[in-house]
């Protein structure tokens, strides 16, 4: 028979060296860590994960995406080794909190990040609207499209699954804020085909006091108040009515801000013409427009100092909900 205490001498090693060994070794997690581990068992409402404490980490169902989860096998398979977020420090029983949606965020907003900074148009079906205007998701993330900046004729309850081209307006993650424009994209789209001094046919839209809102193949632009008629006119309605098809010339195209700018006095033959008889303001459009185009090119040429155009008014866009709070 062994010698059971000639064993233990030569091994020289009890439980008590072996636990100070595991300590020495023992990782140290810190909420924040972002560490790889080891899924080892999957429950109904989320998943232990091996990441080489001394207990199994575990996370939650609703942390295991960035879009809505149901079942953890959506996401995570028996043995699946992946990265996880350390979410929360050890419970009473010594237990990490992780997350995976937390990794999945911060990668979404860098993303995004990088396509604003490359003015990049994206794409996005509307799967909400509220009274402000309509909700996407860009990369995972909430974006928030304002009613201003929604270039449709449709109801907002009609956009439901529309899928939207969109330019971002701002991205913010410290405010949680994505915003995101429709009429900047079909702006920038159908700026590519216009040009300043070009006359194209419109409908007038909507009228307010500053002046009206003429739709140009399907995108919306601002003939302002001063560029109606070289006469004074109190309101745009004095001269417009909704639905009224007009003739108007292009004296602007902003696209960072996803404006276009009209005028008619541009192309008055007589100051009042367009107050007086705008048929003949009409008829007389492009030439009008061809005179006003060699003006602006003699300008250009530093023949003559340039006209100062009068500015228009700053449009106010209120203060915008949080993506979070737009559901």
């Amino acid at each position: 028979m062994v010698n059971q205490e000639l064993m233990v001498k030569d091994v020289g090693f009890t439980h008590e060296d072996f636990a100070a060994l595991l300590d020495k070794y023992d990782y140290h997690f810190s909420p924040g860590d972002i560490v790889p581990g080891t899924v080892f068992s999957l429950e109904p409402k989320g998943a232990l994960i091996d990441i080489g404490a001394k207990t199994a980490a575990y996370i939650p169902l609703q942390e295991m995406s960035i879009n809505r989860v149901d079942n953890p096998e959506e996401v995570l398979q028996s043995n699946e080794t992946r990265e996880f977020f350390i979410l929360a420090d050890e419970n009473e029983d010594g237990q990490l909190t992780l997350s995976i949606r937390r990794i999945e965020y911060m990668r979404a907003w860098e993303r995004v990040r990088q396509l604003q900074a490359e003015d990049a148009t994206v794409r996005s079906a509307v799967f909400a609207t509220n009274r402000g205007g309509a909700l996407v998701r860009i990369e995972g993330l909430r974006g928030f499209i304002p009613g201003s900046h929604i270039s449709t004729r449709k109801p907002k309850e009609e956009l439901m699954g529309e899928d939207l081209p969109l330019k971002f307006l701002e991205v913010d993650e410290e405010r949680n804020r994505l915003v995101l424009s429709h009429r900047r994209a079909l702006v920038e789209r159908k700026m590519n085909r216009l040009e300043v001094g070009e006359v194209v046919i419109g409908t007038v839209r909507g009228i307010k006091p500053y002046g009206a809102f003429i739709d140009i193949g399907g995108v919306s632009g601002l003939l302002h108040i001063s560029e109606i008629s070289h006469d004074h006119i109190d309101t745009p309605h004095s001269v417009f009515n909704v639905n009224d098809e007009v003739k108007v010339m292009i004296i602007d195209l902003d696209a960072e801000r996803g404006r276009i700018s009209l005028s008619t006095k541009q192309l008055e033959p007589e100051p009042g013409d367009m107050v007086k008889n705008p048929q003949v303001v009409y008829e007389k459009a492009e030439e009008m427009a061809a005179k006003y185009r060699e003006r602006m090119q003699i300008q250009q040429a530093g023949a003559v100092a340039p006209v100062e155009a009068e500015a228009e008014p700053e449009v106010v866009i209120e203060e915008l909900p949080s993506a979070e709070d737009t559901e």
